[in-house]
């Protein structure tokens, strides 16, 4: 079990949005989770406004603003809204074993969207890119 399990929900939300989240608990599936949260609260437009002002501003207070993608975080967040519409859930640990793809084969899931290589494009971290292959939904 990850670290950020050992959190709930409110308290996970309110930790990384004061930046006061271990940076070592923020793993990928803690970006999942954080998304999940946005989504369910506050919907996917609020989501990718609130997840991107705190995103950046957590990189910063650690000290790892070349890891910001803002094309990869947008991304993740309509990934993560297309799966809470295929088959809602009421809590995390319920939706992440419903669909592990979303932990295990993150970049597979993505390369049906872009053919862009969005991991690595300067572009792609400073910039939504769109997909270029088949559209979010």
């Amino acid at each position: 079990m990850e670290q950020h399990f050992l959190l709930d929900d409110t308290t996970f939300e309110a930790q990384f949005a004061a930046c006061k989240l271990s940076p070592g608990m923020f793993t990928h599936e803690a970006h999942i989770r954080l998304a999940w949260i946005h989504v369910k609260k506050y919907g996917v437009e609020q989501a990718i406004q609130n997840i991107c002002s705190q995103l950046v501003a957590f990189v910063d207070s650690v000290g790892a603003r070349d890891k910001y993608n803002k094309t990869l975080t947008i991304a993740a967040i309509k990934a993560v809204k297309h799966f809470i519409d295929k088959e809602p859930v009421n809590n995390f640990p319920d939706f992440i074993t419903r669909f592990p793809r979303l932990k295990y084969n993150f970049k597979e899931l993505l390369a049906f969207h872009y053919k862009v290589d969005i991991y690595n494009s300067p572009q792609a971290k400073q910039e939504f890119l769109e997909p270029d292959l088949l559209p979010f939904t």
